[in-house]
């Protein structure tokens, strides 16, 4: 053999095509060999590549990252450092934390598309998994398609009419109490707001009286399911949770119970139909802690950076409050309102953008894979992220800088695909993605019809904070108070 490993000498030995200056074919066997070594250089070549291991973080590299990750006292920080350093993919390498990370469009296709069945969702290590045990996130396969046939018409196009009067209720009644200029914080009282609407539209139940009592068992699991030592340490004792899990637990069950005798027969939403599909009491609480906790946590953290970006740049404020003044005015918002805030759909896309509250898409390798060249092998934790996606600047130019009319529809209709996925994508998009769009805009507008808001901190005071969520820390505060008739001609009604 020649120093090319798949080359055979005899396609290598000039003696074996008669190498001579008086034999004809010598230069038509002097070209089928440059061909033949070229084609098996390049041959050999790809198959190198295919055995690459996606590249590591240097030590100065990780000094770097450190440092980034001090300044803006978040760990996104840090891996925006390997990015721009290592590119689409690379491996973290921290003491029991070694996950590929893979960042951009053609990553989330392969992800969420291409090598979806060789890429499984569950972890059965994972705090999400042991809290909601069988609930839609946390399922593959048949399992998981069979859920979300069950659960999809609750969360359909048409059915989103039925649950307008609960989104402006939920705000109305979290408002309430907003009188006079006060400062407030703005994350906790979106995340009430979340909960009222959750609770009402999907499950038929008035949460507000049980808000207090349950309030922190909802932040102890959003704790539980959140990022730290766990990643490191997968067995470490986690006490102080059991007690809430179980709260909750027993307070889902009653729900469940009180449904079947209260709402006999009826499937206009969600509890209802999980219900007559004729899943079991722990099945059908598993996807009512997953909506539950998915559901309103998204939205929470959708709000509040909505509201913080707002604040943030008063001439999109003021343009966004014009539109809500001339398309709702003293209307109480509805459906047929929200498909006209051209203006203000393009904010909340733009905050989605910065500030996706599902940042991260995780999955284990169930199978040996390539991507772009690089070996993922099977058992492989498997991270892609979306926050990064969004702001990478080959995609979004000055990714950083808040600008709605990035999401113009000129703009949008130029977009590459799977550069844009807070609600995920493939078959495994978020299920309530319509959802969700319906509950940001509607509620957003009953806001500035009814309030104003001024930051209350300087905007550079507020830092991302990887929760369940990404999370604006320390909070929101706001400045609300409620807008002077002579500004919206009257006051604007209350839900009856």
């Amino acid at each position: 053999m020649c120093s090319n490993s798949l080359l055979p000498l005899s396609l290598c030995d000039h003696h074996s095509f008669g190498a001579s200056d008086h034999n004809p074919h010598y230069g038509l066997y002097t070209g089928m060999k440059k061909r033949l070594v070229s084609e098996y250089d390049t041959v050999n070549m790809q198959l190198a590549t295919l055995h690459r291991k996606p590249p590591e973080p240097s030590a100065i590299m990780g000094r770097k990252a450190l440092q980034a990750m001090w300044r803006d006292k978040s760990p996104l920080a840090a891996l925006r450092v390997f990015h721009a350093e290592l590119g689409d993919c690379f491996r973290v390498n921290a003491p029991g934390f070694t996950p590929v990370m893979l960042v951009g469009p053609e990553a989330a296709r392969f992800v969420l598309v291409t090598s979806r069945a060789d890429l499984r969702w569950r972890k059965e290590t994972d705090p999400i998994t042991r809290l909601l045990q069988h609930g839609l996130l946390v399922e593959d396969g048949d399992m998981h398609d069979q859920l979300r046939q069950t659960l999809t018409p609750a969360l359909h196009k048409r059915v989103l009419s039925n649950y307008v009067d609960a989104m402006i209720r939920g705000v109305d009644e979290v408002t309430a109490g907003w009188t006079g200029e006060a400062p407030r914080d703005l994350l906790p009282e979106m995340r009430k707001i979340a909960l009222l609407i959750i609770f009402e539209a999907l499950f038929k139940h008035d949460f507000a009286p049980d808000l207090a009592t349950l309030w922190p068992a909802v932040l102890r699991l959003l704790s539980y399911i959140s990022p730290g030592l766990w990643m490191l340490w997968h067995s470490m004792p986690r006490p102080g949770y059991a007690n809430r899990i179980r709260q909750m637990d027993d307070y889902l069950g009653h729900l469940i119970t009180s449904y079947r005798a209260q709402h006999k027969d009826d499937v206009s939403d969600m509890l209802g139909m999980l219900i007559a599909s004729g899943l079991s009491d722990s099945v059908i609480r598993d996807q009512l802690l997953t909506m539950l906790i998915a559901g309103h946590d998204t939205t929470t953290a959708s709000l509040a950076w909505t509201l913080y970006l707002l604040g943030a740049h008063p001439d999109a404020l003021a343009r966004a409050r014009a539109e809500v003044d001339a398309v709702v005015g003293r209307d109480v918002p509805r459906l047929e309102h929200a498909g006209q805030l051209k203006y203000l759909d393009q904010v909340i896309k733009e905050s989605l953008r910065l500030y996706p509250p599902a940042h991260l898409s995780a999955r284990t390798a169930l199978a040996d894979l390539d991507f772009d060249g690089y070996r993922i092998p099977a058992g492989t934790r498997v991270l892609l992220s979306i926050y990064l996606t969004q702001r990478d600047p080959h995609h979004w130019p000055d990714p950083d800088r808040f600008d709605p009319e990035r999401f113009s529809p000129e703009n949008s209709a130029a977009r590459a695909a799977y550069t844009y996925l807070p609600f995920g994508g493939g078959p495994r998009n978020c299920i309530g993605f319509a959802f969700a769009e319906l509950e940001l805009r509607l509620v957003l507008a009953r806001l500035l019809q009814r309030y104003d808001f001024a930051l209350a901190l300087q905007p550079a005071g507020v830092r991302v904070h990887m929760g369940a969520t990404l999370e604006p820390r320390p909070g929101i505060r706001c400045l609300t108070s409620p807008r002077r008739v002579s500004e919206t001609s009257d006051a604007p009604p209350a839900l009856s």
